[in-house]
C-alpha cells in the first residue's frame, strides 16, 4: 500500500510539474512529497526525476517507470470500481474531448442531455482542436474529425463532413459566382488557416484531386472569424460544412463549387478497448452515438 501511495505522489508531481505543486494538489506537506519520491528512487536504485529550478523532468528510466505506474494504478482503480458496482450501474466521472466548434455545436448539447438522463455521472468535456492522447491525458472518449491511424482504439463512425467553399449572396452578386476552381484566381478569398495550405485549396478526390491557387485577402485562425468575414462580403471562404451550416440555412452564405468538393471527412467516436467496459462509458456511447449520427445526417441533408 505504501508503494502505491508513493506511485500516486510521483505521478501527481509529474503531472503538476513540481513537488510543491503536487503538494498543493494533494493537500500533503511538501516534505512528505519529497520524502516519498526520494524513498521510491532509493528503492528502485535509479533516478526518476530531474529536479530543475522551474519544472521537473523525467529521466529515461523515469519515463518508463511512470508509464508503468499509470497502468498499474489504472488496473487497481478499475478493479475497485468493479467491486463498488460501477460496472453494474452507470455512475462516476467521464472525460470527453472533441474539436472546438463541433464540440460546442453538437457534442455539448448531447452531453447536457446525457447529464439529465444519468444524474450519477459527471462529465469533463475538453474542447480542443489538438489531438489529445486518450491514455496519457486520461480521456475516456474522443470525437475525432479526419482519417484515423491504425490503433487499438475502438471506433464508431458517426458520419462525415465536407470541406465547403461559400460566400455571401452580396459578394457573389457583385463579383460573380465561380464555376470552376480555376475561377478563384479572380476572386478575393478569406483564408481559414486551420484548414490546409496557405496559398491553394485542394478540390476533387483521388486521382482527380488538384490544387487551385487562391488569393487570400484576409487570413484568420478560427472558422468563426472566417465565416463572419465571408458574411460581411470580404470574399469566398472555405470551412467545414458543419461550421457554415447555420449561416447557409439562414441565407447569409451560399455554397459554391459543390461539384468540385474533396471527399468527405469521417467523424468518429473513439475509446479504449477494455475487457470490461464501465457502464458509465457504455451508457454514454449508447446515448451519444445515435444522436450525433442524426445531427450529422440532418446537417448534410
Amino acid at each position: 500500500m505504501d508503494r502505491m501511495v508513493s506511485m500516486r505522489i510521483l505521478i501527481a508531481a509529474v503531472d503538476a510539474g513540481s513537488l510543491s505543486a503536487a503538494s498543493r494538489a494533494l493537500g500533503v506537506p511538501l516534505a512528505t512529497v519529497s520524502r516519498k519520491v526520494s524513498e521510491l528512487e532509493a528503492a528502485l536504485r535509479a533516478q526518476v526525476l530531474v529536479r530543475a529550478s522551474r519544472r521537473l523532468s523525467l529521466t529515461e528510466a523515469g519515463g518508463a517507470y511512470v508509464a508503468a505506474c499509470r497502468r498499474i494504478l489504472d488496473d487497481i482503480d478499475e478493479a475497485e470500481r468493479a467491486v463498488a458496482g460501477e460496472f453494474r450501474a452507470p455512475r462516476g466521472d467521464l472525460a470527453i474531448t472533441a474539436p472546438v466548434v463541433f464540440g460546442r455545436l453538437h457534442v455539448e448539447p448531447v452531453v447536457l442531455a446525457f447529464l439529465k438522463a444519468y444524474p450519477e455521472i459527471n462529465v469533463r468535456l475538453t474542447l480542443a482542436d489538438s489531438l489529445l492522447n486518450l491514455v496519457d491525458e486520461h480521456v475516456d472518449l474522443a470525437v475525432r474529425i479526419g482519417a484515423l491511424p491504425d490503433s487499438s482504439l475502438m471506433a464508431i463512425r458517426l458520419g462525415a463532413i465536407r470541406r465547403v467553399a461559400c460566400a455571401s449572396p452580396a459578394y457573389l452578386a457583385s463579383r460573380g459566382t465561380p464555376q470552376t476552381p480555376d475561377d478563384l484566381a479572380a476572386h478575393d478569398c478569406v483564408l481559414f488557416e486551420g484548414l490546409g495550405a496557405m496559398g491553394a485549396w485542394t478540390f476533387g478526390a483521388g486521382d482527380a484531386a488538384r490544387a487551385a491557387p487562391v488569393r487570400p485577402r484576409f487570413s484568420v485562425n478560427t472558422a468563426e472569424a472566417a465565416i463572419d468575414a465571408a458574411i460581411a462580403g470580404t470574399g469566398i471562404t472555405r470551412v467545414l460544412s458543419y461550421q457554415a451550416a447555420a449561416a447557409v440555412r439562414a441565407g447569409a452564405l451560399t455554397l459554391v463549387l459543390r461539384d468540385f468538393e474533396p471527399a468527405p471527412v469521417p467523424v468518429t467516436l473513439l475509446y479504449a478497448a477494455q475487457a470490461m467496459l464501465p457502464q458509465k462509458l457504455r451508457a454514454f456511447v449508447d446515448f451519444a452515438a445515435p444522436r450525433l449520427k442524426a445531427a450529422l445526417g440532418a446537417q448534410e441533408s
